[in-house]
């Protein structure tokens, strides 16, 4: 029945499965990251750009530099661990939609990825804004 449905539609089946998997890993970075500490290492960032963008003094200028790399830092670590939660299931689901979608939609840009990225960005971008996620 779902392999039908998948044959018959298959950009629709590919966003449906899309945007279900882009809802489970937006959860589980939500959930596994402190939402408010990052909001305020954004700030922190955009405030250091700004200065950065008036500053003169060199030495004023390595030290926001340095700032800025620490929280760059801070920000990457934090979204590493639900990568390491959502990497090995995600693997296995991209080999089974690879294998369902390149007979369907084909290899390639243009392909099934294309798709898939285009409906992965998009669907992203509502969830978080949805659940006011950093």
């Amino acid at each position: 029945m779902v392999t039908e449905f998948i044959n018959a539609n298959p950009k629709v089946s590919l966003l449906m499965i899309t945007i279900v998997v882009t809802f489970v890993s937006t959860l589980i970075h939500k959930w596994m990251t402190n939402q408010e500490h990052l909001k305020q290492l954004k700030i922190r960032q955009k405030e250091i750009q700004k200065e950065l963008k008036g500053c003169k003094d060199e030495n004023l200028l390595k030290e926001l530099n340095l700032e800025l790399m620490k929280l760059t830092g801070v920000m990457f670590k934090s979204s590493m661990r639900p990568m390491f939660v959502t990497i090995i299931p995600f693997f296995a689901l991209f080999y089974w939609i690879r294998q369902m979608y390149i007979p369907l939609l084909g290899e390639g840009w243009g392909g099934w990825l294309t798709y898939y990225f285009a409906f992965s960005i998009a669907s992203s971008m509502v969830f978080r804004k949805v659940f006011k996620m950093a």
